[in-house]
């Protein structure tokens, strides 16, 4: 066997009981890894309620991990969203994978409950539960500081998730997030406070010579990449690159999306960021495109923000001091809190309220949510159930309950489409339509059609359902695409593949998603969009016309896109389209 390491290891907290899974080649080529082994799990307790002791917590790595397939380095963390009630799943970089899959590993499944706070270490095989109660309540770097993980992977939680934030995140290597579906939460229910893992193992690849030449592949293309390793691209200045060029194609979220330009963007850019505080360049283990950036405050190493917490604590919230947002991406991290939604929230409260924020005000608003106090305790619901509370259900921007990132639909016709049909809510990553709607790669789609989108949007969450089972870094695929990672994946494993083997690989990890979510009671009436981006339009301007969307163009699309995905009108899977795809059926 090769990529793999042939072992899943089940922890059950009640009993404190270790099992051991040994999988087929078959199983293993089937679901390949992160998400569709987390999808796997996730499927056979679907209809629990996610805090039921049964809920399983999935934590996997891909076959590609701990080899030099470029971006392999990257995490798949599974259960079921606390937040939305639906498939609730992250991809977090760092060391997570590669530790794990060098301890023997291919993923973790966690069930039960523990009475006490816990922590599991993994060294290799042995495997134990440490008593957390003196680390329960302290936020993630003061784990860190406690554990002192040296060389080993440290994921943990902070006081959000301890405290019940619906939107609680975990923490993995001080600076890499694992957070928009609630995950955080999912391990406080567990009682779990920190995962330890180190490994001295090596991953077996069948042959490293042909591996080699198709990593020397990709990391030619991504060399050729503006977007990634230009100037202005990833590498050089982070995620947040992209911030002047939302607000120039007006599409950027301002006043709870309410507008589509910041007037003060070409202020708070990622160049104001490098001169204030000096980044590095960090990433994942083993990863050649560095998109994190790590700067310095006082002496001390400070974690500089992502695009979408750049534009949400800035455009969307009506700020303009990037102070105020690397102080805020700190206290999130440090909280163990996803930024996006409590800013979106944010948000919320002050459409609803007419109040403006200052830095001050802000800040003491997220220390109020994470500790459950006061207003933050109702904040720490998510904009949807906040707005709901306040009798403003409209004010949410939401879909499926989760707050929408950073790219406003009205100026991305695909992403509109994306956001809608996404499995975990409100989610850009399932399709990222961005690549071609905005940097116009791999081919151009006209932004304002949703000519063709359906057909793009269902080929995309395949391809990003396999990508995240891999598991690699969307960001390559900018540049590279599944022909060059067939040739990875049949190097590392030996299985002779091509790229639309994993497209279809891809289709049935989505596709059981959409039958969990359905088993859940979610269908066409929750694909899709709050009413403001059909009736309000955007902020026009340089010579780009933001209109609302057309409504019945959307139904259209949507229409289309439950054709070629294999749904019924009402956006529900079918018994034949199961069977086609090989995946166990339930009555729905």
């Amino acid at each position: 066997m090769y990529g793999w390491t042939g072992n899943i290891l089940h922890l059950d907290l009640t009993k404190k009981n270790i099992e051991i899974e040994n999988p087929s080649l078959d199983i293993l080529n089937q679901y390949v890894g992160g998400k569709g082994f987390g999808g796997r799990y996730l499927r056979q307790c679907a209809t629990l309620p996610w805090d039921h002791p049964d809920m399983v917590i999935c934590i996997f790595t891909g076959p590609l991990s701990g080899s030099i397939s470029p971006t392999s380095g990257r995490a798949h963390i599974l259960s079921k969203s606390p937040l939305t009630g639906l498939v609730g799943d992250s991809s977090v970089g760092g060391k997570l994978a590669t530790r794990l899959k060098r301890a023997g590993w291919d993923g973790i499944v966690i069930t039960g409950k523990s009475k006490t706070p816990v922590g599991i270490t993994i060294k290799d095989n042995l495997v134990e539960f440490k008593d957390a109660t003196g680390l329960w309540g302290l936020d993630t770097e003061d784990v860190h500081k406690q554990i002192r993980p040296g060389n080993a992977s440290l994921a943990s939680i902070g006081p959000a998730a301890e405290n019940g934030v619906r939107y609680a995140s975990i923490i993995v290597d001080r600076y890499f997030a694992a957070g928009r579906s609630g995950l955080g939460l999912c391990l406080a229910e567990k009682k779990i406070k920190y995962l330890l893992i180190n490994g001295t193992g090596h991953c077996k690849v069948k042959n490293q010579k042909k591996l080699k030449k198709a990593r020397e592949d990709i990391l030619r293309l991504t060399a050729a990449s503006p977007a990634l390793m230009g100037q202005f691209g990833f590498t050089c200045l982070g995620t947040g690159a992209v911030y002047d060029l939302m607000d120039n194609r007006r599409m950027m979220p301002t006043d709870n999306f309410s507008r589509t330009h910041f007037e003060s963007a070409s202020k708070l850019n990622a160049v104001a960021y490098t001169k204030s505080y000096a980044p590095k360049k960090h990433g994942c283990l083993g990863c050649h495109i560095l998109c994190k950036k790590i700067g310095t405050e006082n002496k001390a190493s400070i974690a500089m923000p992502e695009f979408e917490t750049m534009s949400h604590f800035t455009a969307l919230i009506g700020c303009m001091d990037t102070k105020l947002v690397v102080k805020a991406n700190e206290l999130c991290n440090h909280f163990g809190m996803d930024t996006i939604s409590a800013a979106s929230t944010l948000a919320c409260k002050r459409e609803i309220t007419g109040l403006d924020y200052t830095s001050d005000t802000i800040l003491s608003l997220l220390n109020d949510i994470a500790f459950g106090r006061g207003e933050g305790k109702l904040l720490a619901l998510g904009a949807k159930q906040y707005a709901k509370k306040m009798g403003n259900p409209q004010a949410a921007m939401a879909v499926k309950g989760m707050e929408l990132p950073a790219y406003d639909p009205r100026g991305a016709y695909g992403m509109a489409l994306g956001y809608a049909l996404s499995t975990r809510g409100g989610c850009h990553l399932r399709a990222y339509p961005i690549s071609h709607e905005i940097f116009r790669k791999p081919v151009a789609t006209d932004r304002f059609s949703f000519s063709g989108k359906a057909r793009i949007i269902k080929i995309a969450e395949d391809l990003n359902a396999i990508v995240d089972s891999l598991i690699a870094c969307k960001f390559t695929f900018f540049a590279a695409s599944l022909e060059e990672y067939a040739s990875v994946y049949e190097a590392v494993t030996g299985i002779e593949t091509n790229a639309q083997d994993l497209l279809q690989k891809g289709e049935c990890i989505y596709y059981n998603e959409r039958i969990i979510n359905a088993l859940n009671g979610f269908s066409a009436k929750d694909d899709d969009l709050p009413d403001r981006f059909f009736t309000e339009a955007g902020s026009s301007g340089n010579n780009i016309h933001i209109p609302p969307i057309d409504r019945d163009e959307f139904l259209d699309a949507r229409k289309k896109y439950y054709g070629v995905r294999g749904l019924n009108d009402n956006g529900l899977p079918q018994k034949e389209k199961a069977q086609t795809l090989g995946l166990l059926w339930n009555n729905l």
